[in-house]
């Protein structure tokens, strides 16, 4: 298992290299450029110039690309060019530990409502409950997130006053555990809720197929109750193709968190993102590329490692 895990992370190196360099050229080809100085009508070309060279813009896109990767490989993802002097990795670090609470909480909160509801639904085929699931899920997923969001804002926050509109936590508050999870309610809902439909219907998928194997018949006609036959005996195998759908989770998240922090203010590294985008801080924007290229290999090795504990027979 070990030498496997190495060799994977090997292979991925190269798989991160291309992807920084399409992505880097994908910035760097965008119309417009260090608006913050542009925009201002008084600046003087002599200024302009000295800030160009002072980032190294005016030299050839591959010179570009070769510093800024032989920085990177040292932890140095450059400075910000909107916010003069401030490191990108202190940008990243202050907002990190936003988006990690919000993907783990919306992640917990996903697994705990779609796994019992694909079972129940795959236990119950073509019943009530089954069709209640059923369009429940199709509904989850064809709602948009920033239109839920937006929503549960309206509803929740304006007419009925539960919950807040946005942020982390109450201004000019002392920190509490209670208040943080208050305000992360409707964010971490909205976050799940696509992966919640999907999971829910990948959970009910696998289980119908499981349900039908000569073992769970077996282990029922021996006696043993219905709900020790499905989740001891049938969900440990009917997981096995929903892991590769968690494993996805993980990227996807952070593709969502983009959406969902921008609607409700959550200062995590999804809302740093867009804001850099529009501000075209280039610096920023390829770190976060990066970080999110890394969440996708290791959310293909989590799940790569979860098909092992699940399913002894798999051998690496």
């Amino acid at each position: 298992m070990v030498t496997y895990i190495i060799r994977r992370i090997i292979m991925a190196i190269p798989l991160l290299i291309g992807i920084t360099i399409l992505s880097f050229a994908i910035v760097k080809m965008a119309p417009g450029g260090a608006t913050t100085l542009l925009m201002d009508p008084n600046i003087k070309p002599a200024d302009l110039e000295k800030f160009y060279e002072k980032y190294g813009l005016n030299d050839p896109i591959h010179i570009q690309y070769g510093k800024w990767l032989g920085n990177m490989v040292q932890g140095d993802f450059g400075t910000s060019l909107v916010r003069k002097g401030t490191p990108v990795s202190e940008m990243i670090l202050n907002r990190l530990p936003n988006t990690l609470l919000l993907m783990g909480v919306s992640t917990i909160l996903a697994i705990i409502i779609s796994i019992p509801f694909g079972v129940l639904s795959a236990t119950k085929p073509y019943s009530k409950t089954d069709y209640t699931v059923t369009v429940t899920s199709f509904l989850g997923l064809a709602t948009p997130n920033f239109w839920l969001g937006l929503v549960l804002i309206m509803f929740f926050s304006v007419k009925l006053g539960w919950f807040p509109t946005g942020g982390t936590q109450t201004l000019n508050a002392p920190f509490s555990i209670w208040d943080r999870l208050h305000h992360l309610v409707l964010p971490a809902f909205v976050l799940a809720t696509a992966d919640m439909a999907g999971l829910t219907r990948f959970t009910r998928t696998s289980m119908l197929e499981v349900v039908k194997q000569d073992y769970m018949r077996t282990a029922r006609a021996k006696g043993f109750k219905a709900t020790k036959v499905i989740y001891k005996h049938g969900l440990r195998n009917g997981l096995i193709p929903v892991i590769t759908i968690f494993g996805l989770m993980l990227p996807g998240f952070i593709g969502g968190s983009v959406i969902v922090e921008s609607v409700f203010g959550w200062p995590g590294i999804g809302k740093l993102f867009i804001d850099s985008a529009f501000q075209r801080d280039y610096p920023v924007i390829m770190a976060l590329t990066v970080i999110s290229a890394v969440f996708v290999v290791i959310g293909n090795l989590m799940a790569d490692i979860l098909y092992a504990i699940f399913d002894p027979r798999i051998e690496y």
